[in-house]
C-alpha cells in the first residue's frame, strides 16, 4: 500500500539512496524492463522538480525510454540489493526481470512500479540529451567509456512521490 506524499516531507540523501542503495528505472511500457542505475540526481530546473538519469544506447531499457513519455525510480530496502543487482547485471533483451526476480508489478495513473518498493518517483521526461567526449573537462571520465557508448541524460519532472505505508 502506497500513500502520495509531498516532496517537502521527504528526508532523502540522493548520494545515498542512488549511490550506494541504488534504484530501478522502469519506463511506463508494454513489456516491462526495470533498469538498475546508481549514476544519476535530483534538484530543481526550469522552476520543476526533477530527477535525471543516464541509460547507454546498448541497454534494452534505452528502447524503451525513448517510445514512452513516463518512468518511475523505485527505491528499497537493503534486502533487495540482489534483486537490483539482477537487473542490472541481465539484460531485458535476454530475460523477464519480473518473472525471475519474482517482483510484484502495479500499474497505476500510467506509472509502473514494484509493491516490494519503499519510495517512488513518478515522472515525466521533459528533455534529454547525449553525452559527448568533446565535453569532457577531466578527459579521465572518458575512461568510464571503453566502447564510446555514452550516456543519454534524461530529465524527468517529478510528477508525484509515493511512500510506502
Amino acid at each position: 500500500m502506497f500513500k502520495e506524499i509531498l516532496l517537502k516531507e521527504l528526508k532523502l540523501n540522493p548520494f545515498y539512496e542512488i549511490g550506494e542503495k541504488w534504484m530501478l528505472v522502469t519506463p511506463s511500457a508494454e513489456r516491462i524492463n526495470p533498469m538498475t542505475a546508481s549514476w544519476g540526481g535530483m534538484g530543481v530546473l526550469w522552476h520543476k522538480n526533477v530527477v535525471f538519469v543516464f541509460m547507454r544506447p546498448t541497454r534494452f531499457t534505452y528502447k524503451l525510454m525513448e517510445e514512452n513519455d513516463y518512468f518511475t525510480l523505485t527505491f528499497f530496502d537493503e534486502e533487495y540489493k540482489d534483486i537490483l543487482t539482477y537487473c542490472g547485471t541481465k539484460s531485458g533483451f535476454d530475460v523477464d526481470k519480473i518473472k525471475e526476480t519474482g517482483l510484484t508489478k502495479v500499474e497505476s495513473d500510467g506509472f509502473i512500479y514494484f509493491e516490494e518498493a519503499d519510495l517512488v518517483y513518478c515522472c515525466k521526461k521533459i528533455y534529454f540529451d547525449d553525452i559527448k567526449s568533446a565535453n569532457f573537462l577531466d578527459k579521465e571520465i572518458d575512461t568510464y567509456y571503453p566502447k564510446k557508448d555514452y550516456h543519454r541524460m534524461y530529465v524527468g519532472e517529478i510528477v508525484k512521490v509515493l511512500k510506502k505505508v
